[in-house]
């Protein structure tokens, strides 16, 4: 059995244990599943489902932060008298393979403020971002890469 049947069950356990069906019930019994698979997942071995929660909130996190920096850049640029935006188009390389982790990465470059996915590369090898601040090309790219990138591919693998 797949850890992620036995959280199911232990879902299904909780509920029937408080005689309550519903969606509440449930989604607590699943949450003490999964904390009790994760407290016991050094017994039955290491599992990549214990750690992908911890993988998800990390790159929830880094997004919120990164939602955060640069709409406050943003902000500050469109509100005070002298604009320090130097916009530009940034071809970055992706190492994303799967259309969902291109696409997860893409959509996330868009949502946040001041930058902007405008194409993909016939091989898949390029995003190419429109950015808002581009003093220096070569920092988009590090950020994207070492930030946004990496952090989906680490969940999403």
């Amino acid at each position: 059995m797949t850890p992620f049947v036995i959280n199911l069950a232990l879902a299904v356990g909780w509920a029937a244990l408080f005689s309550a069906f519903t969606l509440p019930s449930l989604a607590t019994g699943f949450a003490v599943g999964y904390a009790v698979l994760w407290l016991l997942s050094p017994i039955f071995g290491d599992s990549r489902y214990c750690r992908k929660l911890f993988d998800l909130l990390r790159l929830t996190l880094h997004f919120l932060w990164e939602l955060l920096v640069s709409s406050l850049q943003v902000a500050w640029d469109v509100l005070t008298p002298m604009h320090r935006s130097r916009p530009g188009i940034v071809a970055v390389p992706i190492d994303a393979k799967t259309e969902l982790e291109i696409t997860t990465l893409a959509n996330l470059v868009s949502l946040t403020p001041g930058t902007l996915s405008l194409d993909l590369s016939s091989d898949h090898k390029t995003l190419y971002v429109h950015a808002m601040f581009v003093d220096d090309p070569d920092n988009i790219r590090r950020d994207i890469k070492q930030g946004m990138e990496r952090r989906v591919l680490e969940a999403l693998r």
